[in-house]
């Protein structure tokens, strides 16, 4: 069965990086889209960044230039590098796959991990 298991999650100062992995089991990962999402407390949860099978991919306009979406095939992991985090930033950040990358709406993923958490002060 399709397993996702986030870590990397964290305390930092604003300013401050973070890098969060994503292992994944039990499906062709080299083939599928993979997603980094995250909720707020209080609030919905949204598309951070996701990457096809390519290497291709696409942030949301809250995250350009600062955060980073790849994969390594080679050890079914998905990493999302943070920089220059801000207080906003602060979230549970989760990791999704689906087979095609033409959506970052969190309802059209399917599998989901159990998420990191991060925190920005």
């Amino acid at each position: 069965h399709v397993q996702l298991v986030e870590s990397g999650g964290g305390s930092v100062q604003a300013g401050g990086s973070l890098r969060l992995s994503c292992a994944a089991s039990g499906y062709t990962f080299s083939s599928d889209c993979m997603g980094w999402f995250r909720q707020a407390s209080g609030k919905e949860r949204e598309g951070v960044a996701v990457i096809d099978s390519d290497g291709n991919a696409v942030y949301a306009d809250s995250v350009k230039g600062r955060f980073t979406i790849s994969k390594d095939n080679a050890k079914n992991t998905v990493y999302l590098q943070m920089n220059n985090l801000k207080a906003e930033d602060t979230a549970m950040y989760y990791c999704a796959t689906r087979h095609y990358c033409t959506t970052m709406s969190p309802a059209a993923f399917v599998y989901w991990g159990q998420g990191t958490q991060v925190t920005v002060s």
